[in-house]
């Protein structure tokens, strides 16, 4: 059970479990990201995490080229990890991705990490961007056609 504060409301986020995320990516855990203890170093769980999002991206036709070209593009705002368990050089897993919330200017993408044949996570995560005008850098509202499509990938 995961509990979090937003807006002075505490919120109760059920366990993630794989069948929760209509979209996940495979993986393999390389030996150069394995540290000194024989486990994933902590880091790379993030770039793990941004090559799901990428890819889920990909997935609702949204790729970064797409973004770029229309001026604005998301700031990263917040990132979170919650480690559960290790993983371990050749590991094969997925990440699964589900868009947790849209606002008026950000995403909230909702993360979890599951070793092949494991129901529940390693690790999960939480990563909120705010759409941007990449001139001024301020918030710009997210369109209902990008809301419909990042919706889409989560269906």
């Amino acid at each position: 059970m995961l509990l979090f504060a937003s807006q002075n409301r505490l919120h109760y986020n059920p366990v993630m479990l794989n069948h929760d995320f209509p979209f996940s990516l495979p993986f393999r855990v390389r030996f150069a990201e394995v540290d000194i203890q024989g486990i994933v170093f902590n880091a790379h769980y993030m770039t793990y995490f941004d090559t799901a999002i990428t890819e889920y991206l990909r997935h609702c036709n949204l790729p970064y080229a797409v973004l770029k070209e229309s001026g604005n593009d998301f700031h990263l705002v917040k990132a979170t990890l919650e480690y559960k368990a290790p993983l371990y050089s050749d590991d094969l897993f997925t990440v699964g991705v589900r868009v947790g919330r849209i606002g008026r200017s950000s995403v909230t993408f909702e993360l979890a990490i599951f070793r092949d044949g494991e129901t529940t996570p390693c690790n999960t995560g939480e990563i909120i961007w705010v759409y941007a005008d990449m001139t001024t850098h301020k918030s710009v509202a997210i369109s209902d056609e990008m809301r419909g499509m990042l919706l889409g990938g989560s269906k």
